[in-house]
Formats: C-alpha cells, sequence, structure tokens
C-alpha cells in the first residue's frame, strides 16, 4: 500500500524545514508553508541558490508564534503565526522569479536580526490572505489555482523509492531534506509519482501537474549550509532529463481544503 509517511513545511521560503505528523491543506498550499520570505534591497526575493547559509536558519512553531534559530550562532528570535496589518501600512512589491507580489514586513526588529547576522541587507515579509499569486495557467487545474512564496506550485511530492534508487547511484547517500518536499510516500515503485495525474491522499483530491525541474539548491549540505560537490544534479542528468531540466519530484495542486495525517494511504485516481 502507498502511504504518506513525511509532512513538512518551509514557513520561510529558502530557511529550514518543520516535519510534522499532520497538516491543514489551504488553498495556497500546507498551512504556514512558505508565507514568510526574505526579500533583498530591490525587492528580490532571496534562496540557498545564491545564498546557502539561509539553510542555517532552523524554523519551530512554538504556541502561536514562530521562533528562527541559527544553527551555528544559537541567536534566536520570534514573531507571531497570524499578525494583522492595518491599512496604514504600506505593503511591500516583492519579486519571485517573474511574479510579483504585494506583501508586508513582519517587523524592522526582525529584519535587521536577519540582517546582522547575514551580513547584508535583508528583509522578512508575510504574504498575506488578500494577496494572490496565481499558478501559470499552462499548468493550473483551475482559473483559482493559488500559490504562496514558493517556486511555482502548492505542494511537492517524492516517493522515497525514488531517493533510494538515486542514492543507489551515488557515491554517498543523501537525505530527502535535499529536495525539500512537502509530501513523501513509501510504498510504490520509483518514480511511480511521475505518472499520478489525479490521487487522494487520505480524503483529500490532488492533481500532479508538472514534474519538478530541480536547481543547485539540491547541491546544498542542509545541515552545513555550504554547497557540496555537483550531485545529485550530475547523477540526475544521466538519466533524469527533459530537455534541459533534470527531473526529481512531482508538483501538485490540491482540491479543496482539510487535514492530512502520516499514515494516509494514497488512492491513485488517475495515471498515465
Amino acid at each position: 500500500m502507498v502511504q504518506l509517511s513525511e509532512i513538512w513545511i518551509y514557513p520561510v521560503k529558502s530557511l529550514g524545514g518543520i516535519k510534522l505528523q499532520k497538516a491543514q491543506v489551504t488553498d495556497r498550499g500546507l498551512e504556514h508553508d512558505r508565507r514568510w520570505l526574505l526579500i533583498d534591497e530591490n525587492g528580490m526575493f532571496l534562496s540557498q541558490r545564491e545564498h546557502p547559509e539561509l539553510a542555517l536558519f532552523l524554523p519551530e512553531i512554538i504556541g502561536n508564534f514562530l521562533k528562527i534559530t541559527h544553527r551555528m550562532q544559537l541567536e534566536t528570535i520570534q514573531f507571531p503565526l497570524q499578525q494583522s496589518f492595518s491599512e496604514a501600512e504600506t505593503k511591500i512589491d516583492v519579486m519571485v522569479w517573474e511574479d510579483s507580489i504585494q506583501a508586508y514586513e513582519v517587523d524592522s526588529v526582525v529584519s535587521d536580526w536577519f540582517s546582522r547576522i547575514l551580513g547584508f541587507s535583508a528583509r522578512l515579509v508575510y504574504m498575506p490572505e488578500e494577496s494572490h499569486r496565481k499558478v501559470e495557467a499552462k499548468y493550473a487545474v483551475t482559473q483559482a489555482d493559488i500559490n504562496s512564496f514558493s517556486d511555482g506550485y502548492p505542494f511537492l511530492l517524492i516517493g522515497q523509492s525514488s531517493l533510494d534508487d538515486l542514492n543507489f547511484r551515488l557515491k554517498k547517500a543523501l537525505p530527502m531534506n535535499r529536495f525539500r518536499p512537502n509530501f513523501v510516500v513509501t510504498g510504490g515503485d520509483a518514480y511511480e509519482e511521475d505518472s499520478w495525474k489525479e490521487f487522494t491522499i487520505g480524503e483529500l483530491t490532488f492533481f500532479g501537474v508538472k514534474p519538478c525541474g530541480r536547481c543547485v539548491m539540491t547541491t546544498v549540505d542542509q545541515e552545513k549550509g555550504v554547497t557540496s560537490g555537483k550531485d545529485p544534479l550530475r547523477t540526475l542528468a544521466k538519466y533524469r532529463t527533459s530537455g534541459n531540466n533534470v527531473l526529481f519530484g512531482q508538483n501538485l495542486i490540491g482540491s479543496g481544503t482539510g487535514l492530512v495525517t502520516v499514515g494516509d494511504a494514497i488512492t491513485i485516481l488517475i495515471s498515465i
């Protein structure tokens, strides 16, 4: 039986993740997943592609607060998960790839904390409910499909068997956190998720809309915050390519809201 074995969220895009036993599915992804974003002085998003040291910031949900700890310096800061912003506060236009999204700065004190530790100017912003970032029309299931600050899609799923197969080909096995999935599933064949067009996790329906093209972030050691060689991209490029893209994992869009729990059964409705 194919079942859900891990659930992950990454509250601040490109920072560390949080492993959960259950999570609420919302219209733009898992609750609290990538609703926060670090931007530079020009409003452009920051990521581990250029700043692998972002992996050293570890998030933790404590009550109604999101706490961030720096793995090496052991400094912490926290701020509310639910923030209300007045109409008097200025929205900031931020860029994630080609998308311009309106967001609010969480707090100048929080931004200063990140800037001091990183050694360059950074601001932490939050995507409010009224900001709707649409999924690319070519891959959307409906015109209403929206996304958070993730690269392009609300959810990413990877089969454990797929990682096992990749690790068999590598000189040194890599952990799943190199690939930053929301859902990990067990019980299926390697790369079986490539073919899932419509399926359920528990009672909720999801659509596989696009294989995930991988980038240099997969070469970042998430424990050390440094790039560590050319794998897994070098090995994946030998057998997992489409055009110029190296593929690993499946991007998803959900239908409806509700709870998913580790151990939920995966039922395939349509595959190709």
